[in-house]
């Protein structure tokens, strides 16, 4: 089964999913990242996602070689361009940024990566990247040139993803950004999940355990946390606790499930 599929099986289940987005300008100490995919590893962690709006380091392949020789986890790339692409990767999250209205970031950069990822054996994964505004600007909207979707247009976004759903994009990733100042409200979260049938992903500003449960309650089918786990890693102790436990409580054969 593929990563898309594996996603897909996990929605249909109503089965709850963590990434990690390791951003390789942060993770330059190989004993810390080593402790941090172990940690992941035996965490209930079920993707590595890796890549960042500004990679200015060259240990994109090196961050991806120690992750794979220590977990057996997907690796899925998360660029910020075209230049972000390594084949040891599993799988990359192909990124049309449809809340806004770059075309570089629509489609300049996908043509620019299409025959590279042709020749690799990379699993493309067309996902429609929504960034929401978070209370200050972030490196990725910066980077971008893009304005997010204010945090309290909740029609705006679910009108977004809904489009983005008809162009054929496979998931929908709704980002605070990187260092965000709040996460997105369960209330978008809710809005945008009824709008579209496609896997969810929700990151930005999950911070702490009860916000994580907040948005997997709101309808998010995949956490990704970042930042928060480089300051405390314990806190990926508590979040995949909460996940397991709605796992556990959402299988068909509990008598206890939601």
């Amino acid at each position: 089964m593929n990563i898309l599929d594996s996603i897909y099986t996990r929605h249909r289940q109503k089965k709850k999913s963590i990434a990690i987005l390791i951003d390789p300008d942060k993770a330059e100490d190989t004993h810390k990242l080593q402790a941090l995919v172990r940690l992941a590893t035996e965490n209930c962690v079920d993707y590595f996602f890796v890549g960042g709006s500004l990679v200015t380091t060259t240990n994109l392949s090196e961050v991806i070689r120690i992750i794979k020789e220590n977990s057996t986890l997907p690796v899925i790339l998360f660029p910020g361009s075209s230049l972000q692409i390594d084949p040891q990767a599993d799988g990359i999250l192909f990124l049309s940024l449809i809340s806004g209205r770059n075309p570089d970031l629509l489609i300049g950069q996908h043509v620019i990566a299409a025959p590279i990822l042709r020749n690799n054996r990379i699993e493309v994964m067309p996902t429609g990247y929504m960034l929401v505004n978070s209370g200050r600007t972030t490196s990725v909207a910066y980077i971008s040139n893009t304005t997010p979707i204010p945090e309290d247009k909740y029609s705006l976004a679910a009108c977004t993803a809904m489009a983005g759903e008809m162009l054929g994009l496979k998931m929908i990733y709704m980002d605070a950004g990187s260092g965000a100042e709040r996460e997105i409200s369960a209330r978008m979260i809710a809005t945008v999940r009824k709008s579209v049938n496609v896997p969810l992903i929700v990151g930005g500003g999950i911070n702490t355990a009860l916000k994580a449960e907040h948005a997997l309650e709101a309808g998010a089918d995949m956490i990704v946390i970042g930042n928060a786990i480089e300051k405390d890693p314990n806190l990926l102790i508590e979040i995949s606790e909460r996940v397991y436990d709605w796992n556990l409580t959402s299988d068909p054969n509990n008598p206890n499930k939601k």
